[in-house]
């Protein structure tokens, strides 16, 4: 086989991707990584290196996300049948039994293909909130809310989601402002019941930040409207929970399907796509729970579905 030529090739080096290159290597399957999606400027480990503090990924009671994805990295490489290369891919184009992957470097030559792609947080596009991104700007209250223990923190958004961030981070802060821009929230029943219950939670509709300021650390929000006559609220902490944006742009290029979120409609027990021979795999599809350790798992039994489709298949280079 050439050295341009895989049996495996996963796009997006996040821990679901290098997790199932592990297993692929174990399956004898030569596996190529690219490092970075087409659209993502996230370093190998994806968006979990935006995570100070993991306590919820098992065999580690504390942990930073950038610690955690250099050890499923480190342990990948181990495998000499692994490659991984910082490289985005551009271009696929299917052929009978194989696919050609184009990146900004190199043409690639892959029997089945891993979108392992992931998803970005949607930020809020106000000054100061790129600035003070984990220096008080987070995304996810169940990583990151140990840190604000007796502190004040807000949470944006008003869907489901949001309200569970600002139930969790009633756990630890001594005040959870949620930030509404409509007149009211939308989560389910029970969590509404939930909201309504914690006294530690107050919700502010009608409202908008404009900016976040600070010094080294985030100290306040500039609202557009006046809460108990100020604009500006005190704040340690803000949780972004405006939803995610699954990079699946190349998959939907090529024809695989998407839903209405632009999700990877996948089957659920083989981790396939509508288009034989690609399957995926973490954030991107459209499996409702998204956390590292499900991503983990789908990209290990994805391997294994690649496996069988590449061996029972017969599938040989183009």
């Amino acid at each position: 086989m050439k050295s341009n030529q895989y049996d495996f090739l996963i796009i997006g080096a996040g821990g679901t991707g290098l997790a199932s290159a592990m297993y692929a290597a174990r399956l004898g399957l030569k596996t190529l990584v690219l490092g970075a999606s087409h659209s993502s400027e996230l370093p190998i480990g994806g968006v979990i290196t935006t995570t100070d503090v993991v306590e919820n990924f098992p065999g580690f009671k504390r942990i930073s996300g950038i610690e955690l994805t250099k050890k499923i990295e480190e342990q990948t490489r181990e495998y000499d049948l692994v490659k991984i290369k910082e490289e985005r891919a551009l271009k696929i184009e299917k052929k009978p039994n194989c696919f050609f992957v184009k990146t900004n470097k190199e043409t690639y030559q892959t029997k089945a293909v891993l979108f392992a792609t992931g998803s970005k947080w949607r930020k809020l596009e106000v000054p100061g909130s790129e600035e003070f991104e984990r220096k008080g700007v987070y995304y996810c209250a169940l990583c990151d809310g140990p840190l604000f223990r007796n502190k004040i923190v807000a949470v944006v958004g008003s869907g489901d989601s949001a309200v569970k961030e600002a139930l969790v981070l009633s756990r630890y802060a001594k005040k959870v402002y949620m930030i509404v821009r409509g007149d009211k929230v939308h989560p389910e029943p029970i969590n509404l019941e939930r909201l309504k219950k914690e006294k530690k939670i107050e919700v502010i509709l009608k409202t908008n930040i404009l900016e976040m300021k600070g010094d080294n650390l985030l100290k306040k929000a500039i609202l557009d409207k006046a809460y108990k006559g100020k604009k500006e609220l005190k704040l340690d902490g803000v949780f972004i929970s405006i939803g995610h944006l699954p990079l699946s742009d190349l998959a939907k290029s090529i024809g695989i399907k998407l839903n209405e979120k632009g999700e990877i409609k996948i089957n659920h027990e083989t981790a396939e796509t509508n288009v034989k021979g690609i399957f995926a795999a973490g954030d991107v599809t459209d499996t409702k729970f998204k956390q590292l350790i499900i991503g983990v798992a789908d990209g290990c039994s994805a391997a294994y579905f690649a496996y069988e489709y590449i061996t029972k298949g017969k599938v040989i280079t183009c």
